[in-house]
Order: C-alpha cells, then sequence, then structure tokens
C-alpha cells in the first residue's frame, strides 16, 4: 500500500507471538519498526512488563498497555498504538477469565479495538475438558459488546480466537473433528457471532483455501503449509463498512504464528452511529 494511501486508512494488526521475550530474539522488533499498522495487538505475551526489558515495555514510537495473567510464564496480552488511546480497559470485569490476562480493549478516536487470547479448549491431558471455559469465555467477550454493536458503533475484535471455523481453516479437517479447535461446538460459537452480523474480515475478501496463521512447531510442518487459521479479525457492521483490506501475513516468522492484518477507511476513526 502506498503512504498516500496509508494516511487515509488505519490498520490493526494482531499476532500470537508465543512469548514476547522469545520473539523479540527472533524478529519481532524488526518486524515492529517495518510494519505499517497504527495499532498492534499481541497474544501470548506470557511475561509480566517488569520482565520485559524497556524496549518491548515502551517501544520507540509506541505507547504500550498490558494485561498480563497473574501466573508467571502464561498467556497475557498487550496493545501498541501509534497513539496513546483514549481509554483502555483490562479484562472483562469476570475474575475467572480476567486472572488469565485474555482480554484488553482500547478506544482510538470512534474505534473500538478488542484484542482477545481466546482459550484452547484442550485440559492438562489434552481431553478437551477447557472446552466449556472456552465457550463461556467467548460469550462473556460476545455479551459485553453487545450494547455498542447494537448501537451501530465501529468494533474490531482481533486475536487468536483457538478455533478454524470451517473446513477450508485447516489443512485437515476429517482427522480433526474431535479436536478442540475444530469441534462442532466451538465452531458454531463462531456461527453464532458471524449469524449475529459480526464480519470475518478476512474470508470477506478471500475464498481461498490454504491460508493460515497456525502451524505445529513439529519439524516440516509449516514447510508443508499444514497449518489452521485460528487468528481471525472480526467486525462490527459500523466497522464492516469501513473495510479496505484484510491479510495474513505468513511468510513473517519468530511464532508458531503469523500476524494478521485488518486495514479500515480512516473516517471510521470518527464514524458516527448510524
Amino acid at each position: 500500500m502506498s503512504t498516500r494511501a496509508r494516511a487515509k486508512t488505519t490498520t490493526v494488526a494482531s499476532w500470537n507471538v508465543n512469548g514476547l521475550r522469545a520473539a523479540a530474539t527472533k524478529g519481532f522488533p524488526e518486524w515492529l519498526a517495518g510494519t505499517s499498522a497504527d495499532v498492534v495487538c499481541l497474544q501470548e505475551v506470557r511475561a509480566l512488563p517488569s520482565q520485559l526489558p524497556e524496549s518491548l515495555v515502551n517501544p520507540p514510537g509506541w505507547h504500550a498497555r498490558f494485561a498480563p495473567a497473574e501466573r508467571k510464564g502464561y498467556s497475557g496480552v498487550a496493545t501498541l498504538s501509534r497513539r496513546a488511546p483514549e481509554v483502555a480497559t483490562v479484562g472483562l470485569g469476570i475474575p475467572d477469565f480476567d486472572v488469565e490476562g485474555r482480554l484488553l480493549t482500547t478506544r482510538h478516536g470512534a474505534l473500538t479495538v478488542v484484542n482477545g487470547y481466546f482459550p484452547n479448549g484442550n485440559g492438562k491431558e489434552r481431553d478437551n475438558s477447557r472446552i466449556p471455559y472456552k465457550l463461556d469465555f467467548y460469550r462473556a467477550v460476545f455479551d459485553a459488546l453487545a450494547p455498542a454493536f447494537e448501537r451501530g458503533e465501529p468494533i474490531v475484535v482481533v486475536g487468536d480466537f483457538n478455533t478454524a471455523h470451517r473446513p477450508i481453516d485447516l489443512a485437515r479437517p476429517k482427522t480433526n473433528e474431535q479436536t478442540s479447535g475444530f469441534t462442532a461446538e466451538e465452531r458454531e460459537e463462531l456461527d453464532r457471532w458471524l449469524r449475529a452480523g459480526w464480519v470475518d474480515s478476512f474470508r470477506t475478501l478471500c475464498a481461498e483455501p490454504d491460508r493460515y496463521t497456525w502451524w505445529s512447531a513439529r519439524f516440516g510442518v509449516r514447510e508443508k503449509n499444514v497449518g489452521w487459521r485460528i487468528d481471525y479479525a472480526l467486525l462490527s457492521p459500523g466497522a464492516a463498512r469501513h473495510l479496505v483490506d484484510a491479510t495474513i501475513e505468513a511468510s513473517v516468522l519468530g511464532s508458531d504464528h503469523c500476524p494478521i492484518t485488518v486495514t479500515l477507511d480512516r473516517a471510521v476513526l470518527s464514524s458516527e452511529v448510524p
């Protein structure tokens, strides 16, 4: 996108970095320096701000907000923005979710950006025992956003949703129907969001298969593109009417996930509710 075109748009990027300290040694600073995004949402930060170097707590040219988990080395999200957000809200106000550092909401003009690290449904024994907790989190976020959504406000929900929505969104759907991330009940919850009017920005613009955002760390899996699309930018109708572009940056390494972006017409920042 040209400099002139970027001046007329605003871009939100999202990346599950699978440990910000680790990503910092694998190209994250260079990616951040080169991105044209105005807001960058990170998931699975896995560190308290006090455990991070100053260059990550206060990256030059960025305003950073953190929502860490209480448990060290686990979960956590962070949002970086070129301009300080007018409002930054940590969590949902529900202790069972907020202790895991899974949600950070920021306001940029009229645009609300929700940075979410949605739970994995796997229990300690990979037994799908956390699916009820995961679905409760989905529903709590949905309900928390409902008033603004119904008022027609522009909202972007980005992050690692830990669910592949349809067979096109993972390389091996048949063998994963009982795997958390592709069970019928998890997929139905994403269906419920879309039926309510939320818009999957990437699929609105791209119907191609083999477009993934996460790959197992097992040797050769990413090279063979045996992946899952589990990172999304969902838009409220108030944001979707400003949609310009949505991308998956599959060539960017440094994590088992890759970054995604959604670009909106800059008018969304001063959008009036219809």
